[in-house]
């Protein structure tokens, strides 16, 4: 068994949440002027606050990306957090991958407390055996830090016995800079040419084809 460990991404990949982040990203940049096309606001999904407000409002300081960055977080908590529903078949893959004998981690540029609810909606508290979020890096996705700390967590794996799944071109970026192979699924709705530019080993529709393929995916490699 060459892959011993399956790194997941969470947004886009197991809960149906990106739609819910670009509405809360828009009402931040509405507040201060700014407007963007959503599907503009959409393509930098996946970031975390250091990450995307930079691409788009690239003379924003760090402290305001600061405040933006937790004024999205208390929108998207507030109003959309409850209304975010696992995709079918999430819960399903993970037991799959556990039950395979290879550990399930999660890797999100999610805030540790997204991330704790995430893992009740998904009822996996007993699946994951470990995870890392945007509060444990300086630097989120496509920078290398959530993959390559969770790595550092897995100290006895190297990076050619993981495989990351996630929804975005930055998920698959970061992966590649810590010597990573991806898997990517088209739930994010990211397009093919996009997740395979950054280098996607193979696609998915969803976590649910992705189980159902499994024993002929890169998962169990």
């Amino acid at each position: 068994m060459a892959i011993k460990a399956v790194l997941f991404d969470i947004d886009g990949t197991l809960v149906d949440s990106n739609d819910y982040h670009v509405e809360a990203w828009q009402t931040v940049f509405i507040r201060i002027g700014a407007t963007f096309d959503e599907r503009a606001v959409h393509d930098q999904i996946g970031k975390g606050t250091d990450m995307l407000v930079p691409t788009l409002l690239p003379d924003t300081d760090e402290a305001e990306q600061e405040r933006m960055g937790e004024e999205h977080g208390q929108i998207f908590k507030s109003k959309y957090l409850e209304k975010v529903t696992p995709f079918a078949a999430a819960r399903d893959l993970l037991l799959k991958v556990k039950d395979s004998g290879r550990q399930v981690v999660l890797a999100s540029s999610a805030s540790s407390e997204e991330l704790e609810y995430y893992v009740r909606l998904l009822d996996a508290g007993e699946i994951v055996g470990v995870s890392t979020t945007s509060d444990d890096v300086e630097r989120t996705k496509p920078a290398p830090d959530i993959f390559a700390t969770a790595l550092e967590k897995l100290s006895s794996l190297d990076a050619s016995e993981v495989i990351v799944v996630g929804d975005t071109p930055y998920d698959i970026e970061a992966a590649a800079r810590c010597g990573i192979a991806a898997v990517g699924v088209r739930s994010g709705k990211f397009n093919d040419q996009v997740l395979r530019g950054a280098g996607a080993v193979a696609l998915y529709d969803d976590v649910a084809a992705l189980l159902a393929d499994f024993e002929a995916s890169p998962l169990n490699g």
